[in-house]
């Protein structure tokens, strides 16, 4: 390696180094969500509809935390995880539903929302 090249590469090392770094949700933000996450988990008797397939509350809640650990770079709070990872599938563009055990039938999203303003 030349030194010219050298010194072009430590120049460019020195600015990336210069540049924030992606930041996570805030602590609050994060234990938001994961109040809503358990709460998804302890809907007794309840179905997560995602793409036309049935899944237990339970399995739900790991598909939402996994999809909130995959765009977490992205979702700086509660009203982003909602909006960006428990409303819609990213494959299909299809709303998520809950189909509670009395067989009511609600957007995902909408019912995160509601829960959330409770918190």
């Amino acid at each position: 390696m030349t030194p010219k090249l050298l010194l072009h590469l430590l120049l460019l090392l020195g600015l990336f180094g210069t540049l924030p770094a992606a930041e996570t949700a805030p602590a609050a933000e994060k234990a938001k969500i994961e109040a809503l996450i358990s709460h998804i988990q302890g809907l007794e008797g309840a179905t997560f509809i995602r793409n036309g397939s049935d899944y237990s509350a339970a399995n739900a809640a790991k598909f939402l935390r996994a999809k909130w650990e995959r765009n977490d770079k992205e979702i700086k709070s509660a009203e982003d995880f909602i909006a960006k990872a428990a409303s819609t599938s990213g494959t299909s563009g299809k709303p998520y539903i809950i189909r509670f055990k009395d067989g009511k039938e609600t957007p995902c999203g909408e019912y995160l929302t509601a829960q959330l303003k409770k918190q």
